[in-house]
């Protein structure tokens, strides 16, 4: 039986219910990205499971949401060390190096043979898809699952709530195998502008891709040809995902066309982590563009668009 571990994550969105693959299924492989059937569990599975062997839970988020209440016997994921801050290209965040990786989640428990599931430890959905974002990119996007709905909805069906700390009680191998086709670079994105059968999509806030609000000291506007789908759009009032439906028409809005590639952007690589996982949830092939804006805007030689119909911003 698979071991679950629990890692408490914040997540702003809730992942609709799914069970991850049966007992007697093949071993996931290093390497191979989650499907539909793996990448979400809903809390009666986790329920069910929270003991199991090989299950490690995390909660990411903020140390004081975890201390004020988590899952019983998940383990406090810090989301600030699963990521380079402030990282030597200049950017917010960035992707861990593979010795990093390994070195950050040993400390967590994990191991090669781990079934890692990660929840919200408060309301705040990217935060924890960019962790899941950073699993998948080294190899290990089928071995992780996403807590459907995180700490919010386990804590208001009235299931059990801990404010005992667990810390991961012994060290296991972890061997990355970064898979090379998650993170997109500017080149690439640059290279493919308007390109057919790559979407380039803004997560960020409409405000922002239309233009009409300045993120801070950065350019205004988006990339050309980038189609918008906002983060928070992907989630229902009561944190949970939009049905498949719903969520396929609103990556059709975005200019997504079935076979198309998907490069997600937004200010500095979080946000967009949350339309990442959704685009994999529903099966497409999914990029992340780590530097997104804050890279994009840095550069005054890559041209800028305002509002939806694409006119040139003026510099």
């Amino acid at each position: 039986m698979k071991k679950i571990r629990i890692f408490a994550g914040m997540l702003v969105m809730a992942i609709a219910p799914a069970m991850v693959a049966t007992a007697g299924a093949s071993p996931a492989k290093c390497g191979e990205h989650g499907t539909k059937d793996t990448m979400l569990v809903s809390t009666a599975w986790l329920a069910e499971h929270l003991h199991d062997a090989n299950v490690v839970v995390l909660a990411v988020g903020q140390k004081s949401d975890y201390d004020a209440g988590h899952i019983p016997g998940s383990i406090f994921a810090d989301y600030h060390e699963t990521h380079l801050m402030n990282s030597p290209a200049g950017l917010t965040i960035e992707l861990l190096p593979p010795d990093q990786f390994v070195k950050v989640f040993t400390s967590l428990g994990v191991t090669n043979d781990s079934h890692i599931i990660l929840y919200q430890a408060k309301d705040w959905f990217s935060p924890t898809a960019r962790v899941f974002m950073t699993l998948d990119a080294m190899g290990f996007g089928s071995r992780t699952s996403v807590l459907d709905g995180g700490f919010l909805l386990w804590s208001k069906e009235g299931r059990p709530v801990s404010k005992e700390e667990t810390k991961a009680t012994k060290t296991g191998t972890v061997t990355p195998c970064p898979t090379g086709d998650v993170i997109a670079d500017i080149a690439y994105v640059s290279a493919n502008m308007r390109k057919a059968g790559v979407a380039i999509v803004d997560a960020r806030n409409e405000e922002f891709y239309t233009g009409k609000t300045q993120p801070n000291e950065q350019r205004r506007g988006h990339i050309p040809g980038a189609g918008s789908l906002p983060f928070t759009a992907l989630a229902d009032e009561n944190g949970k995902l939009k049905s498949t439906e719903v969520l396929e028409g609103l990556f059709r809005g975005a200019g997504v066309k079935r076979g198309d590639r998907v490069v997600a952007y937004c200010h500095i690589g979080q946000q967009a982590s949350a339309l990442y996982f959704v685009a994999r949830y529903l099966g497409y092939d999914a990029r992340l563009f780590d530097g997104s804006w804050e890279q994009w805007s840095g550069r005054k030689d890559l041209p800028a668009e305002t509002s939806p119909g694409g006119a040139p911003v003026k510099q």
